[in-house]
């Protein structure tokens, strides 16, 4: 049988942003032409060999300011009520938030970037590149 393994999440770094409260912050970062510093912990700085390469990344963060949740939420694309799992609310049983980000540049462990919407001090938990032909895949 196999080993079962503890959940465990482990900031690998910072968020830093212009929004310093939940309602500053845009519904969504997509257009956003604001610059946000992702600023990875000295020791993973390693990790990012290469990471200028791309135009896109993708950044998985903790919503470290998520009160709770509602299986129902109206979300603002509607007035009317739907499941939590089909909208974008921070408020979620595990408050993972992801972002698709242009990569403006880097400065050593620092990562400037356009189209976030995460508050400023939000841990972040992991970077992934995005490869277009990859991630826009139709799996119809």
């Amino acid at each position: 049988m196999e080993e079962e393994r503890i959940l465990e999440l482990k900031p690998i770094g910072i968020i830093h942003s212009p929004y310093p409260s939940r309602g500053q912050a845009p519904r969504q970062g997509a257009g956003r032409e604001e610059i946000c510093q992702v600023e990875l912990f000295k020791e993973f700085e390693e990790g990012l060999r290469d990471m200028e390469r791309f135009s896109h990344i993708i950044l998985i963060y903790w919503f470290h300011k998520s009160k709770g949740y509602s299986l129902m939420v109206t979300p603002s694309w509607d007035t009317k009520p739907h499941g939590l799992f089909t909208s974008r609310s921070p408020d979620r049983p595990c408050p993972l938030g992801l972002s698709v980000v242009e990569l403006v540049a880097r400065e050593g462990n620092i990562l400037k970037v356009k189209g976030l919407d995460a508050i400023d001090g939000t841990p972040l938990l992991d970077i992934k590149p995005y490869f277009p032909a990859i991630d826009e895949k139709s799996h119809g």
